[in-house]
């Protein structure tokens, strides 16, 4: 794996605006005419500190220090050009029954429902197997049909040996072929830039709901 690439950014920040966040299905949500590309995976995934790196930006999501904290959806207005949905982590045992189940309805009614939501990038943490709800998230989403980008977080934590056999025991478990998956690292930057590619990308796409 290697360090973060210096050749041309295909996602140059411009400029960063935190809209507010989405409490309930039928809550506030920004009314702006924008694409969106959800951030999903399971409590302390990394998902704040990938979205920083991505953004280059050192606190921009607030990385909590309570995994299943943040109980809203969060809506960040990039260049512009599109609003980055940060979802509630799932898969976090202490939390109660009744705040999963409404994060799960939260969850499930922005994804299903948002007329401009046009992607996903769910993340997995590559030292460990796809979770149970890892699995349940993934069947959920081929069952939409939302096009999703698998980004798996803290590759740097993995002995060099084990690194590839991580990654095609992944891809292996979610069916997928090893080239969906984006090794992906806060600390070093690795895949970042191919992170970012793959957003520029699905923001090109015609929308998955026509």
């Amino acid at each position: 794996m290697s360090l973060e690439t210096h050749g041309a950014d295909p996602l140059v920040i411009r400029r960063l605006e935190f809209l507010g966040g989405m409490a309930s299905a039928d809550g506030w949500r920004p009314e702006i005419d924008l694409p969106e590309i959800a951030f999903g995976g399971r409590s302390n995934v990394g998902k704040s500190s990938l979205i920083n790196r991505l953004l280059r930006r050192k606190a921009f999501a607030r990385v909590s220090q309570y995994p299943g904290k943040t109980a809203e959806i969060n809506f960040y207005r990039v260049n512009d050009e599109f609003l980055l949905t940060d979802l509630p982590g799932y898969g976090y045992a202490r939390v109660s029954k009744e705040m999963r189940s409404r994060w799960a309805t939260l969850i499930d009614g922005y994804l299903r429902t948002s007329p401009r939501l046009i992607g996903i990038v769910q993340l997995i943490d590559a030292r460990h197997p796809p979770s149970e709800s890892d699995h349940d998230m993934f069947a959920f989403l081929a069952d939409i049909g939302l096009p999703t980008i698998v980004a798996l977080t803290k590759a740097d934590k993995l002995k060099p040996g084990d690194y590839p056999k991580r990654v095609a025991a992944a891809a292996r478990d979610l069916g997928l072929d090893p080239e969906q998956l984006i090794p992906f690292s806060a600390i070093t930057g690795a895949g970042r830039d191919e992170l970012a590619e793959a957003i520029v990308s699905l923001l090109g796409q015609p929308s998955w709901r026509t």
